[in-house]
This record gives structure tokens, sequence and C-alpha cells, in this order.
């Protein structure tokens, strides 16, 4: 069980600082601690730390604390009031202290912002904090998609042109939260007024098929990508919905992500899926050098013509991995030993100690 202790400004903090923010070579190599965020994937991201002989640490609300105790795979608990601490430069010197490299998931993203992360957090984080900002704008995440040549739904600039059953989406990592559906631009005002909703959104042709959400993992040690899972989302209420024979008029879909289900695909499907992932890494070197660093997600629908359509990426480790700490279908051909993303997630990070490499794995 890991020792638990409120984080509180200390008057006796001295302040600890690096050469540089992503040059981490006042750290202790031998005494590295992996940290994160207490939400997401952190479970996963802590077990797999010490799967590979690192000290973690977890950074979570005091309610959360009882998770990572009763499991017992944290070494450290350090509590916080507000996550926007972590970028307070006396909690960021305490984690240089203890030689803290941050792993990022997409609750790490949504409470401290991709703007903040690049701005304000100088603790030296696993990845490139650059594709943070590719992935939650909604342009640039289209440009990158694009530039990889990857076939996309129709994208409707103005609410006026929708003219087939579209999604309405709204940025940042909330889990699929205020999406809904309208099919011309009577329902999308209709239903604007109705949830009390503004700001930014993107309006996406609604693409029938089956969902995919393969993980992949892209090493800049070796220049290799690995598949190692993938799930689907389970989403409230429209998956609910799929059970009823008759569906009330006034009932409206969600799709706030609730869970995680295990898939794997008909092997003759895995060459497109590789395909994507080798797209991505690529376009994402020439758009944002180094481009991307570790794990991400292309989040697909397969057609009835066994044709994928991408219509999102997660350019960090995602919740769906979670179904996998002891390994998927998948590592399990890559790997003899039980691999999950998280626990690939730090075996990068030693193998780029032993290789006095870690300038190639954080950005």
């Amino acid at each position: 069980m890991g020792m638990v202790s409120q984080w509180r400004r200390r008057k006796d903090m001295e302040t600890v600082t690096l050469p540089h923010r992503n040059d981490p070579d006042g750290y202790d190599r031998e005494r590295i601690t992996i940290a994160t965020i207490g939400s997401h994937t952190a479970l996963q991201i802590l077990k797999g730390a010490r799967d590979e002989g690192f000290k973690n640490l977890v950074i979570c609300k005091e309610e959360m604390a009882m998770v990572y105790s009763l499991f017992g795979v944290a070494d450290e608990i350090l509590t916080v009031e507000d996550f926007k601490q972590v970028l307070d430069n006396e909690f960021q010197n305490e984690l240089i202290e203890r030689n803290a490299i941050l792993i990022p998931h997409g609750s790490f993203v949504e409470y401290l912002s991709p703007g903040r992360i690049e701005d304000e957090l100088f603790v030296p984080m696993f990845g490139n904090r650059k594709v943070l900002e590719w992935e939650s704008n909604r342009d640039k995440e289209r440009k990158w998609l694009m530039h990889a040549g990857l076939k996309l739904p129709e994208e409707f600039k103005r609410p006026e042109d929708i003219d087939r059953l579209a999604l309405v989406k709204f940025p940042g990592a909330k889990g699929g939260k205020n999406y809904f559906l309208a099919e011309n631009p009577e329902e999308f005002e209709r239903k604007i007024v109705k949830f009390g909703l503004s700001g930014e959104f993107s309006i996406q042709e609604y693409v029938i098929g089956t969902r995919f959400y393969p993980h992949y993992f892209y090493s800049p040690l070796t220049d290799k990508l690995e598949l190692l899972s993938m799930d689907i989302r389970y989403e409230s209420n429209i998956d609910g919905l799929s059970r009823l024979s008759h569906i009330p008029p006034d009932l409206e879909p969600s799709f706030v992500v609730t869970g995680n289900l295990p898939v794997v695909v008909r092997e003759s499907l895995l060459s497109q899926i590789l395909d994507m992932g080798q797209r991505i890494v690529r376009a994402s070197k020439e758009l944002f050098s180094p481009g991307l660093i570790g794990p991400f997600c292309i989040e697909t629908v397969c057609t009835d013509d066994l044709e994928f359509v991408a219509f999102e990426i997660s350019a960090r480790i995602v919740a769906g991995t979670n179904l996998y700490i002891n390994g998927s279908p998948y590592s399990q051909l890559l790997y003899d030993e039980p691999m999950s993303t998280g626990r690939r997630i730090s075996r990068e990070i030693k193998e780029a100690i032993a290789l006095n490499a870690l300038d190639k794995v954080i950005y």
C-alpha cells in the first residue's frame, strides 16, 4: 500500500531547476519516478512502472486515494485539492526532486489543457507535448488525418449545410459528453437550444459501421510501430437504446463513454489498420517534428465495404487499453510477457535510459 500525503506549499522549499524541461540531465537515472494524474489509465501506468522496476507516484483528489491504496499499485499517493496545482512552481519542483517523468493521458490533458502543458509544465513529460494541440484542435486534427491520406467523414462547415445524419462534437477529452445527432439545420438549432450548449463545435457526417479503436505504440528508439490492442467503446445511452424495440420520440441518443469492450478484427483487415498507423506516424513527423512518440489511437468505423473511415485521433494512451493490463491477443504476439500500454511506456523509458537517449522520448 502506497504512502498517502496531501500536498501543501512548503516554506523551506528550495528551487530545483533543470537546464531545459525536455532535457532531464539533472536527473538521477537510477532513481526515476514514473508519475501521473489519478484518473483514466493511472492504474495500468502505475503497475507498468513497477513491472519495469521504477518507483511510481500518483497525483489524485482525496476521494480517489482509496482506489490506488486498495489496488496497491502506487508507491506514493499525493493528494491535491485541484489538479491545476500540478502547474504550481513549488509542486513541479517537488516532482523534479523525485526525478519524476510525467505520463499524460486523457484526463491529464483535459484537466491541465494542452496550452498550459506546453507553456507552464516544466517537469519532463513522456512524449511530444506538441501533439496535444494537434489532437485537441479539430482543424489541426483533420489536417493531420488528411495529410496522412486517411478516409474521413465529410465535415459540414456550417449548421446550414447539414443534409444527412451528422454528429455534432465539442472539443476536449470529455468522453463524448454533449455530442448529439442532427439530420438537418432545424434539428441542429432545436437541440443546441434544448441542451443549452454553446462554444466551438464540429459537425461530421455520421458513418454507419462497426467501431474499432486500435491502440498503437510508436518507438522513436527503434523506428517501429506496434499494434498492442484494440477496443470498442460502450456509450450511454446510445448503446442502451439498441436494446429497445421501441424508442420514445422524445428520448435523445447521447454518446458519453461509460466503459470499453475487447475486440479483435478479421485478420485480413490488419494490413489496413497497420497501414493507417504508419501513415499517421509519417504525417506527424512532417507536420510537427519529431512527431508522435509512444501510444496513440485512431478512432475508426469499418463500413460494410470493409473500408475504414477515421474520425478522430487520440495522441496518447487511451482508456480502452485498460482492458489489457495483462496483455491482449496482439501484444502476446509481440511479447513473451504481459504487456499493457502502460507497461510499454515504462519499457520505452527504461530502454531510453539504457541507451542514454531520454531526449528521444521526452519533449
